[in-house]
């Protein structure tokens, strides 16, 4: 396993060539990015940790309610999740909601986009726009084997939704992050944990630096701050990551 510390340093290094190469990100210092809430499950939860560093570093508002276990707004425990989802939602008073995909997104097409719809609609009437993502291929066990098709076609329905939207949403693939498959190692570090479903510090960052350049196609007027402002900063010893 590799040392928190040579991991983060070695993080930077890797982010700091990929910005190279495809952004101008400066040092932050004020943002027109709106105030962003971050929805997801327990994948989302390992991400939000760099992308509070990140955010944070771009001088924008940024909350993470990823909820481990859940968080999701469809599926077997969207029932449980959905009060709580709205509440907070109304309250943070957003003006972008950033949904993952979870894998609990169980269910028919038409009982996701009924889901992905009122996620919009709750949105919307909080005054905020809502943007989906897709979430990482996972390797899947015996628990979600039977659910593969249904996570498989909510990227087709999160499109679906966000195309009738009124350009109320937009719909992202995240496949330029992840791939189409599990990977476990990417560059020769850890990269998804050996569990089959979560990121390990180094996809999460990739993850934020990827997401940070796809808002700035979104608000062009917004700046994401250089990696080495966020990279390491002491995140990626949260221990969430496990399996890395």
């Amino acid at each position: 396993m590799i040392k928190p510390r040579m991991l983060v340093l070695a993080l930077a290094g890797l982010l700091l060539t990929a910005c190279s190469q495809t952004s101008t990100a400066d040092s932050g210092g004020g943002s027109s990015l709106p105030k962003t809430l971050f929805l997801g499950d327990s994948v989302a939860v390992g991400e939000a940790q760099p992308m509070t560093a990140a955010f944070k570093a771009a001088g924008a508002e940024f909350k993470s309610i990823a909820a481990e276990g859940g968080g999701n707004v469809v599926g077997p425990f969207s029932e449980k999740s959905w009060p709580d989802i709205e509440k907070k939602i109304s309250s943070a008073k957003p003006g972008l909601v950033i949904y993952q995909s979870t894998s609990y997104d169980w269910g028919s097409k038409e009982e996701q986009k009924a889901g992905y719809e009122k996620l919009v609609t709750t949105a919307r009437n909080a005054g905020a726009k809502t943007m989906f993502v897709t979430m990482p291929p996972i390797k899947a066990d015996d628990f979600y084997q039977d659910h593969m098709t249904e996570l498989a076609q909510t990227t087709e329905v999160a499109r679906t939704v966000a195309d009738a939207s009124g350009g109320q949403a937009v719909a992202l693939d995240a496949s330029p992050v992840w791939g189409s498959q599990y990977e476990q190692n990417k560059n020769g570090k850890a990269d998804r944990s050996s569990d089959g479903i979560h990121t390990c510090p180094q996809g999460a960052a990739r993850f934020t630096q990827w997401l940070l350049m796809e808002l700035t196609k979104q608000y062009p007027d917004f700046h994401p701050a250089a990696p080495d402002t966020w990279a390491n900063t002491g995140w990626s010893a949260d221990g969430h990551f496990k399996g890395c």
